[in-house]
């Protein structure tokens, strides 16, 4: 399925129903911090989701449709980080480097980084050796 593309409060809203798993807009709109969108801002963008077939309705309630995400957080996300790469010419080290200029990338994260790194890497690699050992 070809992922839409997403505004900031399309994602807020994607993000309560994920955390939630099914809501109705009321319950959307409360998950919100204050000052919240109002109810009909989200009604809106809420029905704007379900034409970009990112959400869908699930059940009625009284007068209360009650919807779910369709595209999932994971795959979401990876398309946002995709997006914003392609800002930095596809690759990390500058975004990186635009992170730690802003202050958003401290010692720690990198350090976590390097075992996140050192934990896929190694992953990729016993991918790959039994991928040769299958075509020996």
């Amino acid at each position: 399925m070809n992922q839409p593309k997403l505004t900031k409060l399309e994602l807020q809203i994607l993000e309560a129903l994920w955390a939630h798993g099914k809501a109705s807009i009321r319950e959307i709109q409360e998950a919100f911090p204050e000052p919240r969108p109002a109810y009909t801002t989200i009604q809106t963008t809420v029905y704007r989701l379900e034409g970009k077939k990112a959400l869908r309705r699930v059940r009625k309630i009284s007068n209360a449709h009650i919807f779910e995400p369709t595209i999932a957080r994971d795959v979401t996300r990876h398309r946002l980080l995709d997006e914003i790469l392609s800002f930095f010419g596809g690759r990390a080290q500058p975004m990186m480097a635009q992170l730690a200029e802003a202050g958003k990338l401290t010692l720690d994260d990198v350090r976590e980084l390097e075992q996140t790194v050192k934990k896929f890497g190694q992953k990729a690699g016993r991918t790959r050796k039994s991928n040769d050992r299958a075509t020996d």
